[in-house]
C-alpha cells in the first residue's frame, strides 16, 4: 500500500496554515495554532484515531478566532481527501460515539464524496475559556466540505461544554479511523457506482 499522507498549506490575508495528515500513523500530534483549547482537541483527532497530525497556524486572532478554526477546518479536510486518494479498498464509512463523562456524543460519517454536515451540539455556554462554542460547527462543516465527507455529530446526553466538545472530537477521530482503513476483502472502490 502506498503512504497515505497529505500536506496542505493555506494562505490568505487572515491565516497561514501548514497541516501534515499521516493516517496510518501512531497518534503524534505536534500542533500549534495559538489557540489552546481548539490545540487540545486537535490532538484528541490523532490520538484517538491513531493519525498523526501536524498543524502550524496562525491567524488575525485579535478580530475573534473564527478565520483560524475554519481555515484549519479547510485544510484538514483537504488532506483527508488527498490521504486517501482514489478509496480503493476502503472500508468507507465510520461510526463511533465516545463517552466524555455525563456527555455521549455520535459521530457517523461516509467518504462518499459528496459534502453534508450535521452538527447537532447543544452547548450550554457560549463560550470554553476564550473559545465560542460555535465555532465547532464552523469546524466541521469546513472539514466535511473540504474532505467531501456526510458527516453527522449528534448529541445523546451532556452537560458540560468542555466535555461535549471533547467527546465529539473524540468520536470522529474514531469514525475517521474506522473510515479510512483498508479492508483486503474490498476490490476496488466501495460502491456500486464503481467510483466515490
Amino acid at each position: 500500500m502506498s503512504e497515505r499522507v497529505a500536506r496542505i498549506e493555506r494562505s490568505t490575508t487572515e491565516t497561514e496554515i501548514s497541516l501534515e495528515l499521516v493516517l496510518d500513523g501512531r497518534g503524534e500530534a505536534r500542533i500549534d495554532t495559538g489557540v489552546g483549547f481548539f490545540d487540545h482537541m486537535l490532538t484528541h483527532i490523532a490520538r484517538h484515531g491513531l493519525f498523526d497530525l501536524t498543524v502550524k497556524g496562525e491567524g488575525d486572532v485579535h478580530v475573534d478566532y473564527h478565520h483560524l478554526v475554519e481555515d484549519v477546518g479547510i485544510v484538514l479536510g483537504s488532506a483527508i481527501a488527498t490521504a486517501v486518494g482514489d478509496k480503493s479498498g476502503l472500508v468507507r464509512y465510520g461510526m463511533a460515539a465516545c463517552p466524555m463523562d455525563e456527555a455521549l456524543i455520535m459521530v457517523s460519517l461516509d467518504l462518499s464524496g459528496r459534502s453534508w454536515c450535521n452538527c447537532e451540539l447543544q452547548m450550554p455556554t457560549e463560550k470554553i475559556g476564550e473559545f465560542d462554542t460555535e465555532l465547532l460547527n464552523e469546524f466541521f462543516t469546513a472539514v466535511a466540505s473540504n474532505a467531501a465527507m456526510a458527516l453527522h455529530l449528534l448529541q445523546l446526553s451532556g452537560a458540560n461544554s468542555h466535555h461535549i466538545a471533547e467527546g465529539a472530537f473524540k468520536s470522529f477521530a474514531r469514525a475517521l479511523d474506522a473510515a479510512t482503513r483498508v479492508d483486503e476483502r474490498v476490490t476496488g472502490v466501495p460502491s456500486t457506482k464503481g467510483t466515490l
